[in-house]
C-alpha cells in the first residue's frame, strides 16, 4: 500500500523515507509510520559526527552516538511492560535479557549504542533515572536495556567518545510523533547490505473484533550481504554491484540487527516472546541471513496492562489477553513493520567517509526512482 501522508514519505528534516519512491508495502501504517504511533512511547537520539582521516584512538574520527527508547511516558518508567526477547544469532548483547526471561517484563528507557559503549549507555540510564525518577531506585536495583551494533569500520569504537552526558541528553530529548531515521543516534555509523544504514521505523495498524490496535517496529540496522540485497521480492543485489565501499582498512564481518517492537494490544509474555521471534522474519525479507558474526536480536514489548503490571502482592492479579488462536494478524505486523524499518533506515541516508578515509555509499536513489517510482503513483 502507497500512501500519500508526508509522514510516510519524509522524515522531520526531510530526508526521504523508503515509501518516497514508490515502494508499496503490505499492512496499513499509522499515522507517523513509526514505534512512536504506540501512544506513550517516545525514541530520542545523540549524535556525535566529528573529525576526519586517519584514526587516533581517543581522538576520531568519531561517528557514533545512542538511542533511546522510552517505553512509557516519563513520569511511568518505573512500572514494568510484559515483553518477550529472542536471539536469532547471538554474536551481540542486549543487557537485562535474563530478568526478561525470567518474569517476562521490564521497566526504564532501552538504549541502543555501538558494542564498545554498551556499558556507559547502561549505566548511564541509572543515572538518568536516578535524576528525573530517583523513588524508582530507593528500595530496589535497576536492569536496563542496552544493545548494540558494530560501527568500528567508520567510528574509533576504541575511543570510547560516547559519555554519560549524551546518554542523557537522549533520554532528555526523547519524543513522538514523526522521528529521524538514517545516520543518527546508535545507527549514526551502521552499514547494511554495503549501504549506510542505521536507525529506522514503521509501524501496522491491527483491526480485532471492532478494536485498532498498533505494532511499531525500531532498528539499529548493521546487517547483510550487498549479494543477498532484496527489495519487496526484486533481487537487488546483481544490480547493485556498484557503488561500493572503499576501505583504506580491512572491514571485519561484524554485522547486527537489534530490532525492537512495541504495542498497545493486550498481550502477555509469552505472546510478546512469539512476536520477538517474527522478528527475523522481516529481516529476511530483505535478504538478512543471520551469518555467524551478526548479532540479530529482538525484544518486543506491550504497553497494555499497566494496572497489572502494578498490582501490588498479596492479591490475585488479572490480565486482559488476545487468545493465541487470534495472534497471527500481529505476526503479520511485526513482519511487515520490521522489513519497511529497515528500508527506511537505508534510504534516509547518504554517503559518509569514517576513519581512515573508510567510505560506505548510500542506496542510490536514481536507482530507485527507476525501479519503483516509475511504475507507481504516490
Amino acid at each position: 500500500m502507497i500512501s500519500d501522508n508526508p509522514h510516510h514519505q519524509t522524515t522531520p528534516s526531510g530526508k526521504p523515507r523508503a515509501r518516497a519512491f514508490g515502494i508499496s508495502f503490505d499492512g496499513t501504517p499509522g499515522p507517523f509510520n513509526a514505534i512512536t504511533d504506540v501512544a506513550g512511547v517516545a525514541i530520542g537520539y545523540s549524535t556525535l559526527i566529528s573529525g576526519e582521516g586517519a584514526l587516533v584512538v581517543g581522538k576520531g574520527p568519531v561517528r557514533t552516538g545512542v538511542t533511546a527508547i522510552l517505553p512509557r511516558p516519563r513520569a511511568e518508567l518505573a512500572t514494568p511492560v510484559f515483553a518477550g526477547i529472542f536471539s536469532q544469532n547471538g554474536n551481540g548483547e542486549l543487557t537485562g535479557s535474563h530478568i526478561i526471561e525470567e518474569i517476562g517484563a521490564f521497566n526504564f528507557p532501552i538504549t541502543i549504542t555501538n558494542t564498545h559503549s554498551c556499558g556507559v549507555s547502561r549505566d548511564g540510564t541509572l543515572r538518568w533515572m536516578q535524576r528525573v525518577l530517583p523513588a524508582a531506585l530507593d528500595s530496589g536495583w535497576g536492569l536496563p536495556v542496552a544493545a548494540e551494533t558494530y560501527d568500528g569500520f567508520l567510528n574509533d569504537i576504541n575511543g570510547h567518545h560516547l559519555r554519560f552526558e549524551h546518554v542523557a541528553a537522549a533520554l532528555d530529548g526523547a519524543i513522538g510523533g514523526s522521528i529521524e531515521e538514517g545516520s543518527v543516534g546508535g545507527g549514526t555509523g551502521m552499514i547494511a547490505f554495503g549501504f549506510k544504514a542505521g536507525s529506522g521505523t514503521a509501524s501496522r495498524i491491527v483491526e480485532w473484533h471492532g478494536r485498532r490496535y498498533t505494532v511499531g517496529a525500531f532498528v539499529q540496522a548493521n546487517f547483510g550481504k550487498r549479494s543477498n540485497f532484496i527489495i519487496r521480492g526484486l533481487r537487488a543485489g546483481p544490480d547493485l554491484v556498484e557503488p561500493a565501499i572503499r576501505e583504506s582498512t580491512p572491514r571485519a564481518e561484524k554485522g547486527s540487527i537489534i530490532g525492537v517492537v512495541a504495542t498497545d494490544a493486550p498481550l502477555l509474555p509469552h505472546q510478546m516472546k512469539r512476536l520477538a521471534r517474527r522478528a527475523p522474519l522481516g529481516v529476511a525479507m530483505t535478504g538478512g541471513f543471520g551469518y555467524h558474526s551478526s548479532g540479530d536480536i529482538f525484544l518486543a514489548f506491550s504497553t497494555a496492562n499497566r494496572e497489572t503490571a502494578l498490582a501490588p502482592s498479596g492479591r490475585i492479579a488479572s490480565a486482559d489477553f488476545i487468545p493465541d488462536t487470534d495472534i497471527d494478524p500481529f505476526f503479520d505486523a511485526v513482519i511487515e513493520s520490521v522489513e519497511e524499518a529497515i528500508f527506511n533506515a537505508l534510504v534516509a541516508n547518504d554517503d559518509m567517509t569514517g576513519r581512515d578515509g573508510n567510505f560506505v555509499p548510500a542506496l542510490p536513489k536514481a536507482w530507485l526512482k527507476g525501479k519503483f517510482g516509475a511504475s507507481q503513483e504516490p
